[in-house]
């Protein structure tokens, strides 16, 4: 499973404006709302707090992976949101992140989740100047271009 296969350029969000994991967390299902993605947008926010309260999804590098399921879903969401700023959001060395891997998957489909999860934590792990090249990019369409070159260096 690749990662530019399931991200798309209108689903990145180059700038946000959240100080904090709550304001984040709201900024990003808003967006989806938008988007129309979503049909309840609270009963998502109140489900990815709840991910957040039991562990930081924050992975290191700058990089966290908020993800839940929802059951009103057919097929995965994933949104890639940046803070230029930087977000307390619970990392295990008390560093800022500033790049957001948000995945809400079918409640019906677990493994689905899990894989996708997978593939964003290896592809995470065996590209470490990913956050780098991510943070440094002018627009969706050139992170998704970084995302696509570090997963073909990967899967070749």
């Amino acid at each position: 499973m690749r990662i530019a296969n399931l991200l798309t350029e209108d689903m990145i969000i180059s700038e946000l404006k959240g100080k904090d994991r709550d304001e984040v967390l709201r900024e990003m299902v808003d967006f989806l709302k938008n988007k129309k993605k979503i049909n309840n947008a609270s009963e998502l926010l109140e489900r990815l707090i709840q991910r957040e309260n039991l562990g930081s999804t924050a992975v290191g590098d700058g990089i966290a992976i908020p993800h839940c399921k929802i059951a009103e879903l057919r097929s995965p969401i994933l949104l890639l949101a940046i803070s230029k700023k930087g977000v307390a959001f619970g990392s295990a060395n008390g560093k800022l992140t500033s790049i957001f891997f948000m995945l809400v998957s079918p409640q019906e489909n677990p493994s689905l989740n899990l894989q996708i999860l997978a593939a964003i934590a290896q592809l995470i792990r065996q590209a470490p100047s990913l956050p780098k090249k991510i943070m440094a990019a002018k627009s969706a369409r050139r992170i998704l271009e970084i995302i696509r070159e570090e997963e073909e260096k990967i899967y070749e």
